[in-house]
């Protein structure tokens, strides 16, 4: 990849965005404001990411064959539901009308030393949902050493997502340049075809283009795309249209 200018990097962000309202707060008017949002003059979103409880409100608003996905979180934000009731809210999203699930591992057993808590986990939400995409969240700002976010990566990888995750975005640290670093870098040792998610925290065109010279360095040249590379966000939008209808972004928060 090119290096970008700011307007390409606001359109490209755009084309890869999970524009997301996982507020407490939220509601069906919320839901309705959220998937106009998601369609802009510019063009669309690649997803909105709701609560499970709206998706099927979600699915009535844009139809069935809408080009924007329909993502919806599972074991969320805890990690801690038992593996049957994830697959129950795994099935009922589905059925409501949902494209993709992200999915939180037990981020706390893993802690505790389980790493097959996080295996059995995501392979029982991947035999559940085996043609939508599965988006893995390792909650990697609770993980926080490198070798273990590392080895969460791996697992998740070698037990089904289709993408991994940084973030809930409901814990203090989200989304960091760090944890991305060691996310991508197993996703190319895996030699699987395997998206990567930066999720929480990320609110400028700047921030976004970070991510994007981070993830060119690490993986091939043209891999970033929808479906190897999503932003979970929800105030980006603004900053992305605000560089789109011609101003100017502000600086970069994010970094090492």
């Amino acid at each position: 990849m090119e290096l970008l200018s700011p307007r390409e990097a606001a359109a490209f962000a755009l084309s890869l965005l999970d524009l997301t309202n996982l507020r407490d707060d939220c509601d069906n008017a919320a839901i309705e404001k959220l998937c106009l949002r998601a369609q802009t003059p510019y063009g669309n979103t690649a997803a909105i990411c709701i609560w499970p409880r709206f998706v099927a409100h979600a699915r009535q608003i844009l139809g069935p064959e809408h080009p924007i996905r329909i993502a919806t979180v599972v074991n969320f934000p805890s990690g801690d539901l038992a593996v049957a009731t994830v697959i129950e809210e795994t099935r009922q999203a589905i059925d409501d009308g949902a494209d993709e699930i992200d999915m939180v591992i037990p981020y706390r057993r893993l802690l505790a030393g389980d790493e097959a808590a996080v295996t059995e986990m995501v392979e029982a939400v991947r035999a559940a949902c085996p043609d939508v995409c599965l988006k893995v969240i390792l909650e990697t700002g609770e993980l926080k050493d490198s070798a273990v976010i590392r080895r969460a990566s791996e697992l998740a990888i070698a037990a089904g997502a289709d993408f991994i995750k940084t973030s809930t975005g409901k814990v203090a640290v989200n989304a960091t340049l760090e944890a991305a670093d060691i996310m991508l870098q197993a996703i190319r040792d895996s030699r699987k075809r395997v998206g990567f998610k930066p999720a929480g925290g990320i609110s400028t065109v700047a921030d976004a283009d970070l991510y994007f010279r981070l993830a060119e360095t690490i993986m091939a040249p043209n891999w970033i795309m929808p479906s190897t590379f999503r932003f979970g966000a929800s105030s980006l939008l603004d900053d992305i249209l605000g560089v789109l209808s011609g101003g100017t972004t502000v600086r970069a928060s994010s970094g090492y």
